[in-house]
C-alpha cells in the first residue's frame, strides 16, 4: 500500500509551492494550485482482489500485476495546461518507490512541473469540491477520454453529490469511448447524459443519439420548429453487431428478516445457473475488488440499513457478466433486486435451457417475487458504445408464488393468449420466444395487463 512518505514525494512533482488538501472525507487528496483549485486529484488505494479487472477498464494490452495489487486513479484539471503532466509525475515518482504500471503508457515521469497561478487569483469554487471540469447552476460537466469509462468511487461520489443538489451530470466524451455497464445505468434518465464530440454535428447523446448543444449551462436536445429533435448520423450507421447479451433481471423478497438472514444467496444461484461458477468479486465500484463473499455483503447491507445498498458484482475472466444489485427494507421485509448480464460472441450459445431451472430455483428456495429474461445484440465484453443498439427482447416472465397468490391462480395460469405457464409449486413459469421477435414484447404486455387484477376486482 502507498505509504505517506511515498505519497509526500509524489505531492512534490509541482514543487514545494502547491497546496495539498483534500475532500469527501479524506478519500480524495488534492494537489491545489495557490488560489485552492484542485490541480491533480489522487484516489485513496482500492486493493483488487479479483482478476481480470484491470483488463476490463483498461484494454487486453494493460501488464496488471497478479492479484491482489493497489488500484489508485489520478485526475487532472483540464482547466490548467500543465495538471496533465502534474498528474504524470505525481504517478512516476510513485511508481519509483512502489513498482507497478502506469496507464496510460508513457505518461509516467520524475520532473519537476512548475504551474502558474492563474491570473487573479481567487477562493476555489465548488468545482474544487466536486473536482468536476464544469459546474453551473444545474449541471456538472466531466470530460473523459479513456476506452472505458467506469462507475469507480470517485465518479460515484460526484453522480450522489450532484443528485442530492438537485443537478444533472453529464459526462464528455471522444466518439471513440464506450461506458461500462454499471455506469451506462446510472446514468440512465435526463437531465444526467453521457456527451459524445461529433465531428460532423457537434455533440449528441450517446445513449440516445440527440443531437445536443451547450444551452443556459447544460446540454439540451437542438429541437426543429415543430419541438422535435434530431438524431446524429454517427448514432445510426454503425453496423449491428452478431454478439449477444443474455440478461435476467429478479427481485426476491424476505419476509423474515432475522438476525441469521444472509443475502446475495440469490444472486449467487443465478450465476451458478447460467455459468457454472460463482461470481469473482463484488463491490460498491469500479474497478470490482472484493472477492466474493455473502458474508461481507451481508454484514455491508445490515449496517448501511435502513438505507438501500447498491452493489456491483462481476465474473471471472473469459466469461463476461456483470450485475448490479440492490438491497432494500420493505414494509415487507428485505428485498433484492437483481440484474445479471452476461456476453456470448456470435459462436457462443446462451443457456437459455438454464432459465426455467434458475427459476425454479429462485421460486422454491429464494421467495421469487418475478424474473424476467432477455436477449439483445450488443457487444459481448459488456460495454456500451455511442451509437445504436438494438433493445432487448424477451425470452420469458416468471411470477413468483405471492403475486399468484393475488391474482389467483385459475386466473394467472390462463392468459388471453396462447401461453401455458410451467407450474413450480405456486410460481409460474411463462415461456415468451426465443429472442429474436420483437413480438414478444407485445406478448409480455398484454400478459402483464391479465396479471394486473384478479377476476371480479
Amino acid at each position: 500500500m502507498p505509504s505517506s512518505q511515498a505519497l509526500v514525494a509524489g505531492l512534490y512533482a509541482g514543487g514545494p509551492e502547491l497546496g495539498v488538501g483534500s475532500v469527501q472525507d479524506g478519500a480524495v487528496v488534492q494537489l491545489c494550485a495557490v488560489d485552492g483549485s484542485p490541480l491533480v486529484s489522487l484516489e485513496a488505494p482500492l486493493l483488487v482482489h479479483v482478476p481480470g479487472e484491470a483488463e476490463r477498464l483498461l484494454g487486453d494490452g494493460i501488464s496488471a500485476p497478479p492479484t491482489p495489487y493497489w488500484w489508485t486513479e489520478m485526475r487532472a484539471s483540464t482547466a490548467v495546461a500543465e495538471a496533465a503532466p502534474l498528474a504524470g509525475s505525481v504517478a512516476g515518482r510513485l511508481t519509483v518507490l512502489l513498482g507497478g504500471t502506469v496507464w496510460p503508457p508513457g505518461v509516467a515521469t520524475t520532473d519537476v512541473v512548475e504551474t502558474r497561478a492563474p491570473e487573479g487569483a481567487h477562493p476555489a469554487s465548488g468545482e474544487a469540491q466536486l473536482a468536476v471540469d464544469v459546474l453551473t447552476g444545474s449541471t456538472a460537466v466531466v470530460l473523459a477520454d479513456r476506452p472505458v469509462i467506469a462507475l469507480n468511487a470517485w465518479l460515484s461520489e460526484v453522480l450522489r453529490t450532484v443528485t442530492a443538489g438537485g443537478l444533472a451530470l453529464q459526462i464528455v466524451t471522444p466518439p471513440h469511448v464506450r461506458l461500462s455497464l454499471p455506469l451506462r445505468s446510472a446514468l440512465t434518465g435526463a437531465p444526467n447524459r453521457w456527451v459524445v464530440q461529433d465531428p460532423n454535428c457537434g455533440y449528441y447523446d450517446g445513449l440516445s443519439g440527440a443531437v445536443l448543444h451547450w444551452q443556459d449551462g447544460t446540454f439540451t436536445p437542438v429541437r426543429d420548429e415543430s419541438g422535435e429533435a434530431s438524431v446524429a448520423q454517427a448514432f445510426t450507421e454503425a453496423t449491428p453487431t452478431t454478439e449477444r447479451q443474455l440478461c435476467v433481471a429478479f427481485r426476491v423478497l424476505h419476509e423474515q428478516v432475522t438476525d441469521d438472514l444472509v443475502l446475495g444467496r440469490a444472486l449467487g444461484a443465478a450465476w451458478t445457473a447460467l455459468t457454472g461458477t460463482a461470481p469473482a468479486g463484488w463491490g460498491t465500484a469500479e474497478p470490482i475488488n472484493l472477492s466474493w463473499s455473502i458474508g461481507q455483503l451481508t454484514d455491508l447491507a445490515r449496517d448501511r440499513s435502513p438505507e438501500p445498498t447498491h452493489l456491483l458484482a462481476v465474473g471471472h475472466p473469459g466469461r463476461p457478466a456483470l450485475a448490479t444489485h440492490r438491497i432494500t427494507r420493505t414494509g415487507n421485509g428485505v428485498a433484492e433486486d437483481v440484474t445479471l448480464t452476461l456476453g456470448y460472441s456470435e459462436d457462443e450459445q446462451p443457456p437459455f435451457d438454464a432459465i426455467e431451472p434458475l427459476a425454479r430455483t429462485l421460486a422454491d428456495e429464494h421467495g421469487l417475487v418475478s424474473m424476467l429474461a432477455s436477449l439483445r445484440r450488443a457487444r459481448r465484453d459488456l460495454t456500451v458504445p455511442p451509437h445504436f443498439e438494438a433493445p432487448p427482447i424477451p425470452l420469458s416472465f416468471t411470477l413468483g408464488a405471492p403475486d399468484v397468490r393475488r391474482v389467483g391462480l385459475e386466473h394467472a395460469r390462463r392468459p388471453p393468449l396462447d401461453l401455458r405457464p410451467a407450474e413450480f409449486g405456486s410460481a409460474l413459469h411463462y415461456p415468451l420466444g426465443d429472442g429474436t421477435d420483437a413480438q414478444a414484447w407485445t406478448v409480455l404486455q398484454q400478459l402483464a395487463e391479465h396479471l394486473k387484477v384478479s377476476p371480479g376486482n
